[in-house]
């Protein structure tokens, strides 16, 4: 409950920055113009860095102890995000970063005095040498997050899968500070990511990267030195991911071409992608495949060999990067046909019409009214905290009927989304208690919704419901928490229960979004779910 608390709360100082600060970034010169190295043609504000590191130390500060580890950490964001703030307003030089970079980690190192004291394949090293290579390895992390923010929502789409492989192998050492720190930062980056969806409101600019690389740099030293030394010394590569390659890469590029070491060029993943002619979103969904399966490998092979994981990772890089580079050489493009396929040709002269649209729509909302009835009738016992919300959500829609009419439909929308979450979490226990046949019959009805959802969304050309690489970033942290979930016991009822939820809020939103006339239908099923919840609780 801590750490749902944590990821709300930060999400909601993230979202409410970040408006307030684009207001402000053009009298404060903190607007990324377009070049000739960058993808996007207008000014964009690059202030969303704020909204992340508010929102993520914010909760934290109030919750956390501020011991010498803790206080060394929320020292370095905070000169991080001077640093970045400073650099985004008026573009310092690199040097200049640097020193903002190396005063963030020092204090980590040398005052809370943690480092890397154990390397892959080679063991334990000296005191000297560990906080050596800790500080020069942290600093490179920052770098290559930073050099990583080049496309809409990549940044901090890979910092957040990479997010939660560590948040759960924090839970698996018991460490729940740590669990709670990466909880806080995700809740920052999911509120930003509102606004960085492609076409993006609002860049992080440095103040944001740095932020993320230092995180991500902290907490990989922090899990394998102190936490769980266990792991594998090599993991951090895997669930760190794709951002450490791509550095070198560009870094290698840069030296055999001749050129400045720090200057700005066109050769990172994302920018050979658009170069081939892929789209702005196929290389950022691309890149978070590459990421996802990295940080599933870093799952399943947490306690292997060093030179396993380093194998799996080296693979991978040296996989994607000759594709690259032979693709190049062939001078490849990719290639697009108008034509649609016959399966679309099909529906699209024999299916499509406005009221199969309303038919499907009313079939989406008619199925999730009745799931909400159905389970919070049926399912077994439940804890009284369900009975003390349900009473709450329906004293909340008593008062504001009566008293501010305008927000009941807000209100209605918010009590839509609660009880899918309580439903979802009813039909677990529905389903453990009553066994397969009822669990059968709710993946039919499941995946029929999600069959419905999918023929909406890609042929009713009014449902404004475009899939963004957001949308596919939380289908990606589903299959990660699923990957998760696989190592643990009840595999099938955890991994169930988040299909079922995604499936559900995709549902809603779409009703919400298109109005099929079966939102003020799902609210009343809702509210009449929680009087029965809030009933059963009672009796």
């Amino acid at each position: 409950m801590e750490g749902l608390i944590l990821f709300v709360a930060a999400m909601v100082v993230s979202m409410t920055i970040v408006p307030i600060m684009i207001r402000i970034a053009p009298h404060v010169g903190m607007v990324d113009l377009p070049d000739a190295r960058k993808v996007h043609s207008m000014p964009i504000p690059r202030v969303g860095g704020i909204g992340i590191v508010i929102g993520a130390l914010l909760p934290i500060v109030f919750w956390l102890p501020f011991d010498p580890l803790f206080s060394s950490y929320v020292f370095g964001c905070l000169v991080l995000l001077v640093f970045g703030v400073w650099d985004d307003s008026c573009e310092l030089g690199h040097y200049v970063k640097f020193i903002g970079q190396f005063l963030s980690v020092i204090p980590i190192v040398y005052y809370a005095d943690l480092y890397v004291s154990v390397l892959p394949l080679i063991g334990e090293i000296s005191e000297v040498t560990g906080k050596i290579f800790t500080v020069i390895a942290i600093v490179g992390m920052i770098n290559a997050i930073n050099h990583s923010d080049g496309l809409d929502g990549l940044a901090g789409g890979m910092t957040l899968m990479s997010l939660v492989c560590i948040a759960y192998l924090f839970y698996l050492a018991d460490d729940f500070q740590m669990l709670l720190l990466c909880l806080s930062v995700m809740g920052g980056i999911f509120g930003f990511l509102r606004f960085n969806s492609h076409p993006a409101k609002v860049f992080m600019g440095d103040g944001g990267s740095q932020f993320l690389g230092l995180t991500l740099g902290f907490l990989a030293v922090y899990l394998t030195q102190r936490s769980n030394p266990a792991l594998s010394p090599a993991l951090p590569v895997l669930f760190l991911g794709l951002p450490i390659v791509d550095i070198l890469a560009v870094f290698y590029l840069r030296i055999s071409g001749g050129m400045n070491w720090f200057r700005a060029t066109r050769n990172h993943v994302h920018h050979r992608l658009l170069d081939l002619g892929f789209t702005h979103y196929e290389s950022v969904i691309f890149i978070y495949f590459i990421q996802m399966f990295l940080i599933v490998s870093a799952i399943l092979f947490m306690y292997e060999y060093d030179a396993l994981n380093l194998s799996i990772y080296f693979a991978v890089t040296v996989f994607v990067f000759s594709c690259l580079t032979f693709l190049e050489r062939k001078g490849y493009k990719v290639k697009r046909s108008e034509s649609a396929s016959i399966i679309d040709n099909f529906i699209n002269n024999r299916l499509k019409s406005r009221r199969a649209f309303e038919f499907v729509g009313y079939y989406i909302a008619g199925s999730i009214t009745l799931l909400f009835l159905y389970v919070s009738l049926s399912s077994g016992d439940f804890s009284l905290d369900l009975g003390y919300l349900s009473a709450f959500i329906i004293t909340a829609a008593v008062i504001i009927y009566v008293f501010c009419k305008k927000y009941i439909q807000l209100l209605s929308k918010l009590a839509i989304y609660i009880t899918a979450v309580v439903i979802v979490y009813l039909d677990y226990l529905l389903i453990k208690n009553s066994g397969e046949k009822i669990f059968n019959l709710e993946i039919i009805v499941f995946v029929s919704i999600g069959f419905a959802i999918a023929f909406l969304i890609k042929f009713d050309e009014g449902v404004e419901f475009n899939m963004s690489p957001m949308d596919y970033l939380v289908f990606i942290i589903v299959i990660l928490a699923i990957a998760v979930f696989s190592t643990t016991p009840d595999t099938i009822n955890y991994s169930g229960s988040i299909l079922k939820l995604m499936v559900l809020f995709y549902g809603c939103e779409l009703i919400d979004r298109k109005s099929y006339k079966g939102l003020n239908v799902m609210a009343i099923s809702a509210f009449a779910s929680h009087l029965i919840l809030l009933s059963r609780a009672v009796i």
